[in-house]
């Protein structure tokens, strides 16, 4: 078992339920919220809107969520209006990756540090990655300083450190397709594997799924779409969950959220021991249209509606599912 500082130990105490389940609601969406909101042509000013909607949801929501996920650029108004028993991580990466050279290569917000995430009282840094373990050792050896500066930065400011993993293959550009599904599961297990060494610093790793669940046999639209059965895919499930000796959560993807309620269903059932969820857009996704067409008063209905009626749903499922990461440290 690892050890917790006094101090992380009442920060994470913060994030999860005392039970020690993590049921925290993402919207530290940026450019994604952007692209949400052009797809709806909206007419506005999208700074101040994405601004706003943030805010609502963090008024609506947190009420049925252990946690929320902001990022500083856009989420701190939200960070304000947030129910006082939620806790608060911050994320410190910019959006997107660097597109000018091969490799995904994240960056950090430039006028952000643990020190300053650590002092608007946020509990916790949360940083995302995107990473290929099969990508060249010059690439991904700099992506292993990277994360190890953060995290000792975060253990010198005594604050958790949750790693965003997102997988790719540097060879294939489209992660929704049949070829990538058959290689998720290496590339996702492996690189858990990686970052569960103790020279990252990390506190808890935020994970995809292992497989693609649109191609697993039973979810999959037709036979022709499947890639592993069921019993293939239970234990690639148990198979990340035995990589690891931190707590891991997982991330919706932005699949539906009836879908990721059954997938969470799934992983327990494959005997995987997650400890909870950082579940974004599968919640509140379908609000961005009502907010974008309607206004923020039909959105506030919707969300008062529709978004507590997602958390609610996946919160039954998620608390009947998760185990505590208490058992870890």
């Amino acid at each position: 078992m690892k050890n917790l500082t006094a101090t992380k130990r009442k920060l994470m105490d913060q994030l999860s339920t005392k039970d020690g389940i993590i049921g925290a609601l993402a919207i530290d969406q940026r450019g994604a919220l952007k692209k949400m909101l052009a797809k709806e042509n909206f007419q506005g000013d999208v700074t101040q809107a994405i601004v706003d909607f943030k805010k609502l949801v963090s008024e609506e929501l947190t009420p049925y969520a252990t946690s929320i996920l902001l990022d500083p650029e856009y989420g701190l108004p939200a960070s304000e209006v947030k129910v006082a028993d939620a806790g608060l991580l911050l994320a410190y990466e910019q959006t997107g990756y660097d597109a000018t050279e091969p490799g995904r290569f994240p960056d950090l917000i430039v006028d952000w540090s643990a020190y300053r995430i650590r002092e608007v009282k946020a509990d916790a840094v949360k940083f995302l990655l995107y990473y290929d373990v099969d990508e060249s050792a010059e690439v991904n050896e700099r992506k292993h300083a990277f994360v190890e500066r953060i995290g000792s930065e975060c253990a010198a400011e005594d604050i958790p450190f949750y790693l965003e993993l997102l997988s790719y293959d540097a060879n294939n550009d489209d992660n929704a397709s049949k070829e990538f599904a058959k290689v998720k599961p290496h590339k996702v297990n492996a690189m858990m594997k990686e970052f569960s060494k103790d020279r990252y610093k990390i506190d808890v790793l935020k994970m995809e799924v292992p497989v693609n669940m649109k191609f697993v046999e039973g979810f999959a639209e037709n036979d022709a779409d499947v890639v592993y059965t069921k019993a293939e895919a239970a234990k690639i499930f148990k198979e990340q969950s035995d990589a690891t000796d931190l707590p891991f959560i997982f991330l919706s993807a932005g699949v539906s959220a009836k879908l990721f309620q059954e997938t969470l269903e799934f992983a327990a059932e494959a005997g995987s021991e997650f400890n909870g969820v950082l579940c974004g857009r599968a919640t509140w996704a379908n609000g961005v249209s009502v907010f974008a067409k309607e206004g923020e008063t039909a959105a506030r209905q919707w969300l008062q509606t529709e978004g507590r009626k997602n958390i609610e749903e996946l919160n039954e499922v998620l608390y009947r599912t998760a185990t505590s990461w208490h058992k870890k440290f």
